[in-house]
């Protein structure tokens, strides 16, 4: 049987040291969902990270019990994040956030197997946000990243060092806040999570 490993293919993105890097990330097949407010409380938030990794997991066993099938790891949750009025972001103002949570996936799934794995799933487990599943492309391209070991609530000096290493070396910010998810906060100490802290740029202008 064949297999994938995402994260060993592009193990510069889902491996990174704890010191900045400029990194080119290319066009990948993600998951989608995209909501709205702070996810520390809102049920939609939940309910999206339930629907995405239900039905992660649900493409995997398919794909993998097809005919010439192809056995993958699931691929860690990711989150872009915004606000409209980004002053709000900056604060920590959380439920004025606007995120979209993630998950990639292998070339092999396609709308037909998502709309065919999202049926099966939501007819063994309520999952509200299944709907609002799409599949895209997404092209990141230049982009700086640091890995931040710790508490999600202690972020903050990482990006800042992350922001100061972009206009350190010539580029400007743009685009959406990235993490990557690379611990299970359930089974991992806050002190020992790993993320991965992302922000497209381009160069000064």
């Amino acid at each position: 049987m064949a297999k994938v490993d995402l994260k060993r293919e592009h193990s510069e993105l889902y491996a990174p040291r704890r010191e900045p890097v400029i990194v080119d990330v290319p066009e990948l097949s993600f998951l989608m969902v995209d909501g709205h407010g702070d996810p520390n409380t809102s049920p939609a938030y939940a309910q999206a990270i339930e629907a995405l990794y239900t039905v992660s997991y649900t493409l995997k066993f398919t794909i993998r019990g097809a005919p010439g099938g192809v056995d993958y790891a699931v691929m860690p949750l990711e989150g872009l994040w915004w606000s409209a009025d980004m002053s709000a972001f900056t604060s920590g103002e959380k439920s004025a956030w606007d995120w979209t949570a993630m998950i990639a996936q292998p070339d092999v799934v396609d709308d037909a197997l998502l709309a065919d794995a999202a049926e099966r799933a939501s007819a063994k487990k309520d999952l509200p946000a299944a709907p609002l599943l799409r599949l895209e492309r997404f092209h990141e391209g230049q982009a700086a990243q640091v890995l931040h070991v710790g508490p999600y609530s202690a972020e903050a000096p990482t990006i800042e060092r992350l922001h100061a290493f972009i206009a350190e070396s010539g580029y400007e910010r743009h685009g959406k806040h990235h993490e990557i998810y690379l611990s299970d906060p359930r089974r991992a100490a806050p002190e020992r999570l790993r993320t991965v802290i992302r922000q497209p740029v381009r160069p000064t202008h």
